[in-house]
């Protein structure tokens, strides 16, 4: 482990409102990228689309616990957690039965905390890695109150700059009223394409907004990285040698150092 305890993972939150920037991708790969440099990874997918299982290889319509039984108390961590049959990775499932925590969490006590009261279970981790669905409801908000860090993956088009403000604005408001230890770790830029104004464009826009949280790794656009999770594969395993592989190799090392100098001033 770096700066981590034994005792407590890294819980880092993946999350953006806006669908199809990548972040589901980002989640897959990232926690690829930790397990194959020797962490100890749980992925906890928190969307009902199950979109993080199916990539990892993981049969929807087969699991018997998933997220949702654990969020309702139904089962515990343990029995809802698999191997993807990768060293050091291991995934808490979903399927479109996690749609109706959506609504039995309203009514709920302690609505906010449920996935941090069951990951408090978690040991032998380095990172939890939570791959949040395409809005700011309360499975959201549940991944924002249990991590410590967020990883927003953002499109290089402009509509993507519109939702960033109000993602920013939500991730304050948790922080001041819910979880004071969160931080946003770094605004990931996905399918940039180098050969566009509009994209280097883009790029400079939110280094203006966001001059310490922008990371220097660039995902690029790739037909290979949007092929691997057919194949239930990261983009390492499909296709080591592409420009995909390298970004997000280049990504896992820029998280590394980015949250193991945070646990230090934490």
């Amino acid at each position: 482990m770096s700066a981590m305890s034994a005792a407590e993972p890294y819980i880092l939150a993946l999350a953006n409102q806006k669908g199809g920037v990548g972040k589901t991708t980002t989640a897959v790969n990232l926690a690829g990228e930790l397990a194959s440099r020797g962490q100890q990874v749980l992925l906890v997918d928190c969307d009902p689309q199950g979109n993080a299982t199916t990539s990892l290889g993981v049969s929807k319509r087969d699991l018997r616990c998933s997220t949702y039984e654990v969020i309702a108390g139904i089962v515990g961590l343990d029995r809802a957690i698999r191997s993807t049959g990768r060293a050091g990775l291991d995934l808490l499932p979903a399927n479109e039965h996690l749609a109706g925590a959506m609504v039995e969490l309203v009514t709920a006590e302690r609505r906010e905390w449920r996935l941090a009261d069951a990951l408090s279970q978690v040991i032998g981790y380095d990172w939890v890695l939570l791959d949040c669905p395409p809005s700011l409801g309360l499975l959201t908000l549940n991944a924002l109150c249990a991590a410590r860090g967020v990883i927003v993956p953002l499109q290089c088009e402009y509509l993507a700059l519109e939702g960033l403000a109000q993602l920013k604005g939500t991730i304050d408001r948790v922080r001041d009223h819910l979880n004071p230890r969160l931080t946003i770790v770094g605004v990931v830029m996905t399918m940039f394409d180098g050969r566009t104004n509009l994209a280097q464009q883009v790029v400079e826009e939110v280094r203006r907004y966001f001059p310490q949280r922008i990371f220097n790794t660039l995902i690029p656009r790739s037909v290979r990285i949007s092929e691997a999770p057919s194949y239930g594969r990261t983009i390492a395993e499909y296709d080591p040698s592409s420009r995909g592989a390298r970004a997000y190799a280049a990504l896992a090392d820029e998280v590394l150092r980015r949250v193991d100098r945070q646990a230090v001033v934490q």
